[in-house]
C-alpha cells in the first residue's frame, strides 16, 4: 500500500479524537506534526498531531499537565528535555542515562513515562541506509544532547567509539555513555577522521553555512557521514563528503525514525515509516 499522507483530505476532528503533541521553544518550524499526522492519516485512526510552544521554564508543567489533559502522548524537544525527565512518574533505561526526555507516554493509570527515542531512531536509520555501526569505528562530534543520545545508541550497536568536543570535560562526559569509548579535544579530529568509517556531526557548525569542523580532505568512499540537522538538508560539510565519494545523510532520517519510536509507544501499532517519510518530505520541500 502507498502512503496516502501527503494528498488524503484532512480528517474531521471530534470529541473523540485522540490528541498528541510536540513541545518546544521554539516549535512552529518543527516537522513532527507533518510526520505524525502523515502516519495518522495512513492507518485511518482518528489522531490528530498538534505543537505547543512552551516557554523556557516551563517544560515540567507542560508534560505534568499531560494526564489532566487526557493527551495521548507528548514529545519533547529543545529546551525542554531536562525538565520533562524530571517531571515524569519513571524513565526508561536511556532516558535515565541521558537525564533526558523526549518522548512522554502516559500509562492507564495516570503515571508518566519518559523515554528517550533520538539514539534509537539514529541506529534506524543507519540501518534502513544500509549502515550496520556493529564493529565499525566511529567519531561523533560534539557533546551536546543529540551527541550524548547518539554514542549511548552507538555503544549498544556494538560500535567503536570516539567522542571529540571543544571542551575535552565534556567529550570524556559523553564517551562515558558507551562501553570502551574515549573523549579527545575537536583539534584531535582531523587524525580521527581519517581512522573511522562513521563521522557524525553532532554540532551546529555548518546550519549557516560554516566550513566543516574538520578537513574534509580526510574523507573518502571508505566514509559514511551523517549531520544531525535537516535544515538546510545540504551542508558543506555533506557537499563536501559527496564529492569525496563518501556516503553522507543529514538528520531527518533521524527525525523520522525516532518518530516512528514514539508513534508505537503512543499508539501499540507499528509505524507506518514510508508513510511518515513521505510527510516529512512533503514539508521539508517546501523549506519548513
Amino acid at each position: 500500500m502507498s502512503p496516502r499522507s501527503a494528498s488524503a483530505p484532512r480528517a474531521v476532528l471530534s470529541g473523540a479524537t485522540r490528541v498528541a503533541a510536540v513541545i518546544g521553544d521554539p516549535v512552529a518550524h518543527s516537522l513532527s506534526p507533518a510526520i505524525h499526522n502523515a502516519a495518522y492519516a495512513e492507518l485511518g485512526l482518528d489522531w490528530v498531531y498538534v505543537a505547543f510552544a512552551v516557554p523556557p521554564g516551563r517544560g515540567g508543567d507542560a508534560v505534568r499537565a499531560v494526564s489532566t489533559l487526557g493527551l495521548a502522548g507528548l514529545n519533547v524537544t529543545m529546551p525542554h528535555k531536562a525538565a520533562a525527565a524530571a517531571a515524569c512518574d519513571e524513565l526508561s533505561a536511556d532516558a535515565a542515562a541521558l537525564g533526558a526526555v523526549n518522548t512522554v507516554v502516559p500509562r492507564a493509570d495516570g503515571a508518566l513515562l519518559g523515554d528517550s527515542t533520538d539514539g534509537p531512531g539514529f541506529v534506524d536509520a543507519l540501518l534502513e541506509d544500509g549502515f550496520d555501526p556493529d564493529g565499525c569505528r566511529c567519531i561523533v562530534l560534539g557533546a551536546g544532547g543529540a551527541a550524548r543520545a547518539i554514542v549511548l545508541a552507538l555503544g549498544r550497536a556494538g560500535a567503536e567509539i570516539t567522542v571529540a568536543a571543544r571542551r575535552l570535560e565534556a567529550a570524556a562526559g559523553a564517551a562515558r555513555l558507551a562501553p570502551g569509548a574515549t573523549g579527545v579535544d575537536l583539534a584531535e579530529a582531523d587524525r580521527l577522521v581519517g581512522e573511522a568509517g562513521l563521522v557524525v556531526n553532532a554540532t551546529p557548525v555548518g546550519m549557516a553555512g560554516e566550513e566543516p569542523p574538520f578537513d574534509p580532505a580526510r574523507l573518502g568512499p571508505g566514509h559514511y557521514v551523517v549531520e544531525t540537522v535537516y535544515q538546510p538538508p545540504e551542508t558543506p560539510l555533506l557537499a563536501a563528503a559527496r564529492a569525496r565519494g563518501a556516503q553522507a545523510a543529514n538528520g531527518l532520517g533521524m527525525l523520522v525514525h525516532q518518530a516512528a519510536r514514539s508513534f508505537s509507544q503512543f499508539t501499540g501499532r507499528p509505524a507506518p515509516v514510508a508513510a511518515m517519510w513521505a510527510g516529512a518530505r512533503a514539508v521539508g520541500d517546501r523549506g519548513v
